[in-house]
């Protein structure tokens, strides 16, 4: 009996999940569904270039695993574009990848998905609208660069 697999660790929620060769009635399709973590292989691979280590990495599984999910995911997107069915994008077994952050003028914690939203040095906090607002580790914790110069500069002042 074969262990259940490891949950997937997923950066972009896809907003189009259904894509049908043009001309051909819906009703006259077949479709191959991918799953949302076959997207997230082939997005990481082949549209941002990244190696399969890297790949892996980010999606929380071993190289092996990624290897089988990406050939799982090229095998049916090749199935559809060659004999003209139709891709549909659902399910799976995943987990959305989340980033914390913190004001630490009024002190609100929330969570943004990755890919979501703006990036780390433009977000601003949904309650007080202030721009002291730092990505936050598991703990709670300032990190990155903006976070470490903006407290030399505190200092230096």
């Amino acid at each position: 009996m074969s262990r259940p697999p490891k949950c997937r660790r997923v950066e972009f929620m896809p907003e189009l999940t259904f894509f049908k060769p043009a001309g051909v009635p819906l009703t006259d399709l077949e479709e191959v569904q991918l799953t949302v973590e076959e997207l997230e292989a082939i997005r990481l691979k082949d549209l941002l270039g990244l190696e399969q280590e890297g790949c892996a990495e980010k999606m929380g599984v071993s190289r092996p695993t990624y290897h089988r999910i990406l050939s799982s995911a090229r095998s049916k997107v090749a199935e559809a574009l060659v004999n003209g069915k139709a891709i549909r994008v659902e399910g799976g077994n995943f987990e959305v990848a989340v980033r914390n952050f913190k004001c630490f003028s009024c002190n609100k914690q929330w969570q943004v998905p990755c890919g979501m939203g703006g990036r780390g040095t433009e977000m601003i906090c949904p309650d007080c609208k202030s721009d002291e607002v730092y990505r936050i580790n598991s703990k709670g914790e300032a990190f990155g660069c903006r976070w470490q110069e903006r407290q030399r500069n505190k200092v230096n002042e």
